[in-house]
């Protein structure tokens, strides 16, 4: 099975581009949806967080206010790499059952959502890497309007991030989803004929 993976920077369009694939037909997991799950109410790695960081880190209802803790984690380096190593490992596990199972049920490609690929050292977890980049005013103005995020908050996110530019250039595929909708989906269209191509040929 080809396992291809999808990133870019923060509000680069990676989910638009995800499902833009989906609509092709494509098998799309959402490494930041698994996230939310691993850290859902009752879960072993809720019940950690809420050891590190305090109730004042979660909601009424009980669940992680991701938003707060990530502006505590995106300001504190060592308390970035703290979470990065309880989640990262349970979300890699997860992934992984989640993708034997589809080739078990006969898929012969996934594409995975994977928002920090290059930053987790992942990328040689797949055989095709997919970078979406944007120009950095649309990527600011889509996280102030998606998060509702003040432009330092934002500012520091991206700074957290490899550059766009590297990440493209380690890339196998770059859709430049610089607004046009139509231009993005041509490019999704494009590298979906290149991976069914590479699929056939090996049949």
């Amino acid at each position: 099975m080809l396992k291809i993976a999808i990133t870019g920077g923060a509000g680069t369009g990676k989910s638009t581009v995800a499902r833009m694939f989906a609509e092709l037909g494509a098998q799309v997991l959402d490494a930041d949806a698994i996230a939310r799950d691993v850290v859902a109410v009752g879960q072993p790695a809720w019940v950690e967080l809420r050891r590190l960081y305090g109730e004042d880190y979660f909601n009424p209802d009980g669940s992680l206010n991701r938003s707060k803790l990530a502006q505590r984690v995106f300001a504190d380096p060592e308390a970035r790499r703290r979470l990065d190593a309880l989640i990262h490992p349970l979300v890699i596990r997860e992934l992984q059952a989640r993708a034997a199972d589809l080739e078990g049920r006969g898929a012969d490609l996934v594409i995975v959502e994977v928002p920090l690929l290059f930053e987790a050292g992942r990328e040689g977890a797949f055989d095709r890497v997919i970078v979406v980049t944007a120009p950095e005013a649309d990527q600011i103005r889509r996280l102030r309007k998606r998060d509702g995020r003040g432009e330092t908050e934002i500012r520091g996110i991206l700074a957290a991030q490899w550059p766009l530019a590297d990440k493209a250039a380690r890339a196998d595929y770059v859709v430049h989803n610089d607004g046009d909708l139509g231009g993005t989906r041509q490019q999704v269209q494009n590298i979906w004929g290149k991976l069914k191509n590479q699929l056939d040929s090996k049949r």
